[in-house]
């Protein structure tokens, strides 16, 4: 026998599930230290972090250490240590990861400082200041938003098993079928007002690249650098990547090389993870050179807003031309936007930086 009654069940877990995705979605979008826009002051790798997400972040902290004469990197794509003596806690991970024997394959280093807790402390550091959102409250936020199907599945089955219950009494009144209705048009309802942003950078932090957009090459205006003119190449990398600079600009064909062929690396090794391959190695020595999205990084993926996706570890050898191109939310496909070093946050990005977002 069916009674009305029984429909509570999925009204409950209608209500449990809504309730579930508005929070996770609140936390998405929290903000825990407001301060404003930096503006063009802006920290370097900061600046790469949100253009291009942590693999931006590697590429730009590894061409300042090459032009300060701190490593040496071959056209078999071997770093060589030179010097240790870190500029600040990036390029100390770069020390780090290199190692005792003071030369690392590029592929396998490329994964290991992206992954490193002081890259991943400037994507933390950019989503506590509301530019970015983090990637872990932006997935549990789309889980959660998708529990809801869930939710309307079980009210479907509710309302058929309804019918074919009332089905086998015969000269019974039939079943309310008005309340299913409701709670499928209340579900749908839901779906939108809980649906999570599909972007990594936030309002502010598109506010942002516009604002060190102004026609002008963007360079960092504090930290340490050799000459001016290091200071407008960092910039160039920071905001558009390799892939834009260009081996001429970047004064050395090997290096531009080396760099761009192991971010290609790294993009068919995310692409081969997120087809279903699992984890893949990179590299010559044989290291892993996975997605970051297997291994326990936070950010993972290219920082644009393009894709919504936070999969892979976003690499930046891509040229976004501009940091307006970054802003506008341009699609990042490969070789050519604001995504990634293999040709497109994290990335990761962000990005991603999932396989998806612009992290390819």
């Amino acid at each position: 026998m069916w009674h009305n009654a029984f429909y509570l069940v999925p009204g409950l877990l209608l209500a449990a599930t809504v309730l579930y995705a508005q929070q996770a979605k609140r936390a998405a979008q929290r903000v825990s230290d407001p301060k404003g826009l930096p503006g063009r002051g802006i920290a370097l790798l900061e600046a790469a972090f949100l253009s291009g997400g942590p693999g931006r972040v590697f590429d730009t902290a590894l061409v300042r250490m090459h032009r300060r004469g701190h490593v040496v990197v071959s056209r078999s794509r071997l770093v060589t240590l030179t010097a240790g003596e870190p500029l600040d806690e990036v390029d100390g991970a770069i020390v780090d990861a290199i190692g005792p024997s003071r030369s690392r394959d590029l592929d396998s280093l490329r994964v290991a400082v992206m992954r490193a807790p002081a890259v991943q402390a400037v994507g933390d550091a950019l989503a506590a200041r509301g530019l970015l959102r983090n990637p872990e409250r932006l997935r549990r936020a789309r889980t959660a938003n998708r529990t809801i199907w869930l939710a309307l599945a079980v009210t479907l089955a509710f309302a058929g098993a309804a019918l074919l219950l009332a089905s086998d009494e015969p000269g019974s009144d039939g079943p309310s079928l008005w309340i299913p209705l409701v709670l499928l048009v209340l579900g749908l309802v839901s779906l939108l007002a809980t649906r999570p942003p599909k972007g990594r950078v936030t309002p502010a932090g598109r506010r942002q690249l516009g604002l060190m957009d102004t026609g002008k090459p963007w360079q960092p205006h504090h930290g340490a650098f050799v000459s001016g003119a290091d200071a407008v190449l960092l910039g160039a990398v920071a905001m558009g990547g390799l892939a834009l600079v260009g081996a001429d600009g970047l004064g050395d064909a090997e290096l531009h090389e080396a760099m761009l062929a192991a971010a290609a690396t790294d993009q068919s090794a995310r692409a081969f993870a997120a087809a279903g391959g699992g984890p893949s190695s990179s590299g010559s020595s044989g290291s892993s050179g996975s997605s970051c999205a297997t291994g326990p990084a936070t950010w993972c993926g290219s920082s644009s807003d393009s894709s919504g996706s936070s999969g892979s570890c976003g690499s930046s050898g891509s040229g976004c031309g501009s940091s307006s191109s970054c802003s506008s939310g341009s699609s990042c496909s490969s070789g050519s936007s604001c995504g990634s070093s293999s040709g497109s946050s994290c990335g990761g990005g962000s990005s991603c930086g999932g396989g998806g977002g612009c992290g390819s």
